[in-house]
């Protein structure tokens, strides 16, 4: 039970015991720099069940804390504020309670209950870019941040691996590849078939500038494009099962699939659990056919299947064509159940997916709980916007898209750059300074993009992201490696308890913030946001910051004064790296 908790139960009792009124809930803030106090308790919300001046009662429950509490110390009353001063003991006692906790903050499981995460979900006609990383990185993220809160999650995806788009790589292979493969080329996978997507468009571009110049409108000559329709050909072939079309597109596939591999392996970013689109466009008919019984759908005159949200302030939305096929509708309400049938002990999921697809995610989960589904009521679309670069928009067709793997070696280029002009990394070898700029590098990437807002659009800069001062990866590394280097310095076990020490200001005011770590997770958690951890531990590196600069650590003026602050160091040290470990960034030993 943290400080907040305690005192809220105290203050609700003094109300009941001192007014006989009962107080639904207790209203905190931090107390204002220019008072004495260390939590501030908000009377005037306590006028609508007590009567009276907001001065008087607060004086009234000060002293009842003060007399029940032995960690209150003191406590001042300004117009409607009950400042609470906290005895030092309690912070001591604090700080020894889980300054040997490795995981502090997280939480063991809480219940048998599963959620899972579903991030990435990429097209195999193409390498993961910018957008992807985004996406992977808040997916991975949230599975993290949803385990360390006491939840056990799956990581999936679902691989969009058949369409048009694959075909039209296929092809674009088939016409001008001459047999060219990875291991020919040396070229990754998911690049060398992106390049044959590129190839098929400026193909396809030429051909309906030539249908125009012999007389085609440009609708027509994009429709009639003979490259298209071979394209709309192969795709027939390989849904009536083609042996020839099946095997090239399992190979091209796995070309893409190691590709993908690869960055995901460079990212540091994992799944317990795959889908493929290949085998998942035909689930969900079954509950089509169900919910027309039971009239959660209805049939319009042509056969097509619809289901009527108007009453939910939505339109009308088709889950099944006139021909009976399916759409992306009907394939995501079957592959949601499958995950069920699956992994039984999945009660609610989260789907990361780009904010261009909220409309679709809202008739998705409105569905299937009108088909009955319990879990429904547990699913969120973690929507995020979308991540611009100061040069522009990206377009995978044109190639004028970031490829994720050339932005992971920017960062790291950028990184050894920055770190050369600092001249920090003088008695490292070679090796040593290679993984450590990729440690800077992907930390700055990850941090820059994670501490925004999910909902929020980003414009990324990899130069600003990689800056050693102000609110990013790098200044939070550089800060743990400090905190590293007097630790190695002070030669203390950090296991003796310290109990009767007096707080300076900015220790006192480290260890609150160090104490809100399990409330930020479980908020987090609630939130779907990592934001809320990269910007606490922001937070926290600026209290630690101001107390290294305020208080001598290693020249204390006592051994007990010693020993506490290098354990309250490397419970800072370990509070760091637990939180960037959630939003799974790399903390580094030196720097």
């Amino acid at each position: 039970m943290n400080l907040q908790e305690t005192l809220e139960i105290q203050v609700k009792e003094a109300v009941q015991k001192l007014f006989q009124a009962e107080l639904p809930s207790v209203e905190f803030q931090s107390t204002r720099k220019e008072f004495a106090g260390d939590i501030t308790v908000v009377v005037f919300p306590m006028l609508r069940v007590v009567k009276g001046n907001p001065v008087v009662i607060g004086e009234q429950i000060g002293e009842y804390l003060k007399s029940n509490l032995d960690l209150v110390k003191d406590f001042n009353v300004v117009k409607g504020f009950l400042n609470v001063e906290i005895d030092d003991s309690y912070y001591l006692d604090f700080l020894n309670a889980i300054k040997d906790k490795g995981n502090y903050g997280y939480v063991d499981r809480l219940d048998e209950g599963a959620v899972m995460v579903e991030y990435s979900s990429p097209n195999t006609n193409k390498p993961l870019h910018l957008g992807h990383v985004r996406n992977v990185l808040l997916g991975y993220s949230v599975s993290e941040i949803l385990k360390a809160s006491g939840k056990k999650v799956y990581k999936t995806q679902i691989i969009n691996d058949r369409g048009i788009h694959i075909c039209k790589s296929m092809l674009a292979w088939k016409r001008f590849g001459n047999g060219e493969t990875p291991q020919t080329t040396g070229l990754k996978g998911d690049k060398l078939v992106g390049n044959y997507y590129v190839e098929f468009d400026k193909a396809y571009k030429a051909e309906i500038s030539e249908l125009v110049n012999k007389g085609q409108s440009e609708d027509d000559a994009k429709k009639n494009a003979p490259i298209l329709l071979e394209a709309q050909e192969m795709l027939r072939k390989w849904e009536a099962g083609d042996e020839e079309v099946v095997a090239l597109w399992k190979t091209m596939n796995q070309w893409v699939y190691d590709g993908f591999e690869a960055t995901y392996k460079a990212i540091g970013v994992d799944f317990d659990a795959y889908y493929y689109e290949s085998d998942t466009y035909l689930l969900g008919k079954e509950f089509i056919a169900e919910g027309l019984t039971t009239g959660v759908f209805f049939k319009k005159k042509d056969g097509s299947v619809w289901c009527d949200l108007t009453e939910d302030g939505l339109d009308e939305k088709i889950v099944l064509r006139s021909d009976g096929t399916a759409v992306y509708m009907t394939q995501d309400i079957g592959t949601a159940i499958q995950r069920l049938k699956d992994y039984p002990d999945v009660g609610g999921m989260v789907y990361t997916v780009g904010n261009e697809q909220d409309y679709h995610f809202k008739v998705l989960f409105l569905i299937l709980k009108k088909l009955g589904f319990e879990w429904a009521k547990n699913l969120y679309h973690l929507s995020y916007g979308m991540v611009d670069l100061p040069s522009g928009k990206m377009k995978s067709r044109e190639g004028t898209v970031v490829d994720a793997d050339d932005l992971i070696q920017e960062m790291a280029d950028t990184a050894e750059e920055i770190s050369k002009e600092l001249g920090k990394l003088d008695d490292y070898n070679e090796n040593e300074k290679k993984a450590l700029y990729k440690t800077i590098g992907l930390g700055a990437l990850k941090y820059f993009i994670l501490k925004v807002d999910p909902k929020k659009r980003i414009l990324f800069d990899p130069k600003e992201s990689i800056d050693f001062q102000g609110n990013t990866g790098p200044f939070i590394q550089y800060t743990y490696a400090r905190i590293q280097s007097i630790l190695r310095k002070s030669k203390e076990s950090g296991n003796t308890e310290v109990l009767d020490i007096s707080l300076h200001e900015k220790e006192k005011q480290l260890l609150k913030q160090l104490e809100l770590f399990p409330e930020v997770i479980q908020n987090a958690a609630t939130q779907h946001s990592p934001a809320l951890i990269a910007n606490y531990t922001y937070d926290l590196v600026k209290d630690f910051n101001s107390f290294y600069q305020n208080v001598s650590i290693l020249g204390a003026d006592s051994d007990k004064e010693k020993t506490f602050r290098v354990a309250l160091s490397r419970t800072v040290g370990q509070t760091i790296k637990n939180a960037f470990s959630i939003l799974g960034i790399d903390v580094p030993e030196r720097m």
